[in-house]
């Protein structure tokens, strides 16, 4: 029971590592699984920082600056800082993700890239890998359809698998956002999360809260609390 336990944690770890910038007043990116395709704002910086609880106790933390420069508009580049526990294991992960828009959703239909890779710090082993095909659907003024797909590494049982993303995100209006995805790696895991964002007066800040389920031979929840700076 143990190991199951240890295997879906280290597999929503995995999805959860893919973590992109956020564009302002919408809610991809930051602790969440599925991104959308938009790069930071040009010319602006972010720390991303969140905690996430597993039940019965794992836990994963993150600390990520990331740039997008006015010279490069279409480029974001990220070094995340992460750490991942459970009852019998511990890692720090030191990573680069890189991120790229191929058209934008104010065009229409959005395209993107999304590339990322830790090692871990104290033994040097690459831990996790991906390359996810991004998509951004815009409906209406308020709402957002994202689509991710694409290949992730994850030093497991299970090294090599497609991962598939799907999620709505809602502007609710008052400064708040409201978020619905699913998403799955190959073999057998699936899952869903819920969450809600906070950008007072749509500014520099955001504070996220999220609840979500993982499935595969175990069930597990995990509850996120996040906060992203820009710069």
């Amino acid at each position: 029971m143990r190991r199951h336990v240890s295997d879906t944690v280290a597999g929503i770890l995995l999805v959860v590592a893919l973590l992109f910038a956020s564009s302002p007043g919408w809610t991809a990116g930051g602790a969440h699984i599925v991104d959308d395709s938009e790069v930071e704002t040009p010319g602006t910086c972010h720390i991303e920082s969140w905690v996430t609880r597993f039940v019965p106790g794992d836990g994963y933390a993150n600390v990520e600056p990331a740039c997008t420069l006015e010279r490069v508009p279409w480029l974001e580049i990220g070094v995340p800082y992460q750490h991942y526990w459970d009852q019998t294991i511990a890692a720090p992960l030191l990573g680069l993700q890189v991120k790229t828009t191929i058209q934008s959703d104010t065009n229409g239909v959005g395209f993107g890239l999304g590339f990322n890779a830790a090692v871990n710090s104290t033994t040097g082993k690459l831990n996790l890998g991906s390359v996810i095909g991004l998509m951004t659907i815009p409906v209406g003024k308020s709402l957002r359809i994202n689509l991710n797909a694409g290949w992730s590494y994850l030093d497991s049982d299970a090294p090599n698998a497609f991962f598939w993303g799907g999620q709505m995100e809602i502007d609710m209006g008052n400064d708040f956002s409201l978020m619905l995805e699913v998403f799955g790696r190959r073999p057998g895991l699936t899952g869903n999360q819920l969450g809600i964002r906070y950008t007072p007066n749509n500014g520099r800040f955001d504070f996220d809260l999220l609840v979500g389920t993982t499935f595969d031979d175990v069930t597990t929840q995990f509850i996120t609390m996040g906060v992203t700076v820009r710069f």
